[in-house]
């Protein structure tokens, strides 16, 4: 059960109701949990939601980056990130194998190096809080430094996600997508 209740918007501080209508406006198109949350503090639910914006619509690293926040709700098992996203990977063509092996925590096959690379930076980083000289080489000849640099935004706004919902015990929608095991 959630420790939060979300207020309606007509109930939020006018700070709150304008990051809100400001999200609902954007990419989005919504308002998610994650910021839900954060309109605890408007100021920072405002930045944030921008560099969310970002790291989920405008990012160089196209569909693959869905691979790249998977690992990390995997990492955290964060059931709601999982949820939202193993959806979205589905639906940008991420084949459904590659998402059940990072549920299950295995190491897909994947049909593309530059996905395989996107996997393999991710995962060295999120686990190991590092990312090996021949990994990180591969990322940049594969993807470039802008997109490397980007995957590094990613995964560390996912992070920070992932760490809000887990936080704040915020449960997985029901949308038809099993549960992460822990």
């Amino acid at each position: 059960m959630s420790r939060l209740t979300f207020p309606t918007r007509d109930a939020m501080a006018e700070t709150a109701r304008e990051v809100y209508d400001a999200t609902a406006a954007g990419r989005r198109g919504t308002v998610p949990a994650n910021v839900m949350v954060w309109l605890r503090s408007p100021e920072f639910a405002a930045r944030a939601q921008k560099l969310g914006e970002f790291a989920r619509y405008e990012t160089s690293l196209g569909p693959r980056q869905e691979i790249a926040i998977l690992v990390v709700a995997r990492h955290w098992t964060a059931q709601y990130e999982w949820a939202m996203h193993a959806a979205e990977a589905a639906r940008v063509g991420i084949p459904a194998d590659v998402i059940a092996d990072l549920a299950n925590r295995r190491t897909p096959r994947f049909e593309q190096e530059a996905d395989r690379i996107v996997y393999e930076f991710s995962v060295a980083l999120v686990q190991s809080h590092a990312v090996p000289d021949t990994t990180y080489q591969a990322a940049v000849a594969a993807l470039g430094e802008q997109a490397t640099v980007e995957l590094v935004g990613v995964l560390g706004y996912y992070t920070l996600v992932a760490m809000t919902l887990n936080a704040f015990a915020i449960e997985a929608p029901s949308i038809g997508i099993a549960p992460l095991a822990p």
